[in-house]
């Protein structure tokens, strides 16, 4: 399959990314995937879904956020990644990618996000950038004020040192100290204090932009998974735009085990639902 390794230009360090087009037959549509947190373009979904994709003449572009990897090395001995991702910055590099493959032709993207990339697909389309053709939600994440206490209730992120580790992170950026990591109990352990106060109080409400999304919308979760955490089901009752949810049985978090059967499984709606007729 043709790929190219691409470089998307952003206002801070560029991402990285691989972009796959189809070797043969038409071209039918582009899949914006958009990987979960501190994932990155080459593990999840966005590894997964790409072959199946192609089969059915859909290009895909595999992304890397700013909030890529928990940390990573940027130029020299700077330093980046998932434990310094804001909202404000995720969302324009989600807008930067759409712009990267409009610039190539391949506008009106189908929009395909795994967990916290689900809840930042979910703001993507609710603000109807690039007017997606449709939106998959792959274990998305509820998001909004609610998510980091829910998160927290189930022995995640702060466990039950919320209220002590926000007052920490306060003290940090109201001292100028806001990029400095600090160690949670669980989740992904190390997080700067700017990047726990902006997901605490900044994170997207998944159901809040239900109504807003104006593109059909598949909504996937294992039934490993807490429907408080992934709601599927409530974000299909407060669609407005026609919306499937799929509860996948013996599934959990990363479809492990299954990645080929649920990869099928989303390119087979996409074909419904897109109108494209599989070759």
């Amino acid at each position: 399959m043709p790929l190219a390794l691409v470089s998307i230009a952003t206002e801070a360090e560029p991402l990285d990314g691989l972009l796959y087009t189809p070797d043969t037959g038409p071209v039918r549509a582009a899949a914006l995937l958009m990987h979960g947190n501190c994932h990155n373009f080459y593990t999840g979904p966005s590894r997964f879904l790409p072959p199946v994709l192609l089969e059915r003449g859909i290009a895909c572009l595999a992304f890397n956020r700013r909030g890529h990897d928990m940390v990573t090395s940027l130029t020299g001995r700077a330093v980046g990644g998932g434990s310094f991702q804001l909202a404000r910055e995720a969302i324009a590099d989600n807008r930067a990618a759409a712009d990267f493959l409009a610039a190539r032709g391949f506008t009106h993207p189908i929009v395909i996000g795994h967990s916290n990339g689900g809840m930042l697909a979910a703001q993507h389309c609710a603000d109807d950038y690039g007017a997606p053709r449709a939106l998959v939600l792959m274990s998305a994440h509820s998001g909004g004020t609610s998510n980091v206490p829910l998160m927290s209730g189930l022995g995640l992120f702060a466990q039950d040192r919320l209220p002590e580790l926000t007052a920490t992170a306060q003290a940090m950026v109201d001292a100028g100290r806001g990029r400095e990591l600090m160690l949670l109990p669980d989740w992904w352990w190390v997080i700067s204090a700017e990047s726990f106060l902006d997901r605490v109080h900044n994170t997207p409400d998944t159901l809040v932009n239900a109504p807003r999304v104006r593109c059909p919308t598949l909504y996937l979760r294992g039934d490993q998974e807490s429907p408080a955490g992934y709601p599927a089901e409530a974000f299909g009752a407060a669609a407005t735009a026609p919306c499937d949810v799929w509860v996948l049985p013996n599934c959990d978090h990363f479809y492990t085990g299954q990645e080929q059967q649920v990869a099928v499984q989303v390119a087979d709606w996409i074909d419904r639902t897109c109108g494209f007729t599989a070759p």
